[in-house]
This record gives C-alpha cells, structure tokens and sequence, in this order.
C-alpha cells in the first residue's frame, strides 16, 4: 500500500516536471515574460525603422540642403534687388540731380533788380504828339537786366498831389531792361480842350520807382532835366504804366 503511494507521487512528479518542461519549450510562462520584453525592443526598432529611413530619405533628398539653396538663391535675389536698387540710385544720381544741377547752371533764372536813379538814365521831353503831352525816357545804364513796376511817381516841384495812372495802359508783365536798352511811360499833362484846373508851370521833375508791391520804394529817385521854360500842366495831369515801347506809351 505504501509503495503504491510512493510510485503514485513519483508519477505525479514526473508528470509535473513533463508539464513544466513542455511549458518552457512552447514559449509559454516566464518564457513569455521573456519574450514579451524581447518583443518590445522588437516593436521599437520596428517604429524606430521607419523615422531612420525618413532621416535616411531626407538625407539623400537632401532638404537642408535644397533650403540652403533656396536662402542662397534668395540671397541672390537680394543682391539682384540690391543692384537694382544701386542701379535705381545711380540712374537718379546720373540723370536727375546732374541734370537739375547742369540746368540749373546753364539756364538758372538771373538775378533781376529794380530800374531806379542809380542804374538809369532818365529824360523827360514834351511832345508834339499827342497834344499835351510828355514822353519820360528810362535807359538801363546797369550791367544787368533790372525791372519797371507799376507806373512813376511824378512831383513837379512842390506838389501836395500824386498823378494818377491811366489803367487803360496796364501792361500784362512787368517791363524789363536789358543793358543799354529803354523803357518809356507817357504822361498826360493837360486837357486839350481846357477843362483842367489850376494850370501852373513846374521847373523841377521828380520821378519815382516803386517797388514789387504798389506804393513801395524801389529805390533812389532820378531827376531829369526840364526844358528852361519849364512844362505845363493842370488837375488832369496823368501817367501811364511803364511800357516797353515808345508808342504804346503815347497811345493815350
């Protein structure tokens, strides 16, 4: 009996050690544990693969490189914006301010002054025609051209009274002079048909220039010589605008 139990347990035994030994040749128990974390790794290099052909792919195409192409391409660009740009500013440099400064040079505006006392000559005559009246005679005498506004103030003697223009004469510019040229006003020194008052003979012209604006000095006045028996005239004494030639200046 005791036998038996004996054979029975080595049995069992052996049975067990069957089932343990078949347990670790089908990969099954701590076996798998093992393979699980074999398996692992396996699984990460698996995943790992993929991104280290990327890598490899990206190496062969090269990308960072291709970028770095690009920036240099892009570079370039800047260098061919920039030597426009350069070009721009030498065309400017080349063609527009030269220019300016060139015409500026050669056909730059000359420096004008007022025809006053101290750059003219002055006469005053009477006419035969018109009637009544006298031609004023200012020659430039400068060595540059200078300017006739307006009309002259005239003051015979000690005269309280300024002549009034005849606005009929208005030129449409201002008169100017050349060196050695002539500008002429005509004056009106009494009515024809005798309609004037206070008549009286003036010995002694003074002729006055204005300035840019109406009524302002130009500078020194001139004093023309008058005929020795003196001039006459009366209320309806007048003068006209500066004019650039004689007749329109006797026109009225």
């Amino acid at each position: 009996m005791r036998t038996s139990r004996i054979r029975l347990l080595a049995a069992t035994g052996a049975t067990l050690a069957a089932l343990a030994l078949t347990a670790c040749e089908d990969g099954t128990g701590t076996e798998d544990e093992g393979a699980g974390s074999t398996s692992r790794p396996t699984a990460t290099a698996t995943t790992d693969t993929p991104s280290d052909a990327g890598k490899d792919d990206s190496a062969s195409s090269d990308p960072t490189a291709a970028g770095g192409g690009s920036q240099e391409a892009g570079g370039g660009g800047k260098g061919t914006g920039s030597g426009g740009k350069d070009t721009g500013s030498g065309g400017k440099g080349g063609n527009t301010d030269d220019d300016k400064t060139d015409e500026g040079a050669d056909d730059g505006p000359e420096t004008r002054v007022a025809c006053n006392g101290s750059n003219t000559t002055v006469t005053a005559r009477p006419v035969s025609r018109p009637l009544n009246h006298m031609l004023i005679t200012v020659k430039n005498t400068g060595s540059g051209p200078c300017d006739l506004t307006y009309y002259p103030v005239l003051r015979f003697d000690e005269m309280q009274w300024v002549p009034q223009p005849i606005e009929e004469t208005k030129p449409q510019a201002v008169v100017g002079i050349d060196p050695g040229e002539s500008a002429y006003a005509g004056v009106l020194l009494s009515a024809a048909d005798g309609s004037g008052d206070g008549g009286t003979t003036g010995h002694k012209l003074a002729v006055g220039f204005q300035g840019r604006t109406p009524n302002s000095s130009g500078g020194p006045s001139a004093i023309p010589s008058l005929p020795a028996k003196g001039v006459y005239y009366d209320s309806t004494l007048a003068v006209s605008y500066w004019q650039q030639s004689m007749d329109d200046a006797l026109t009225y």
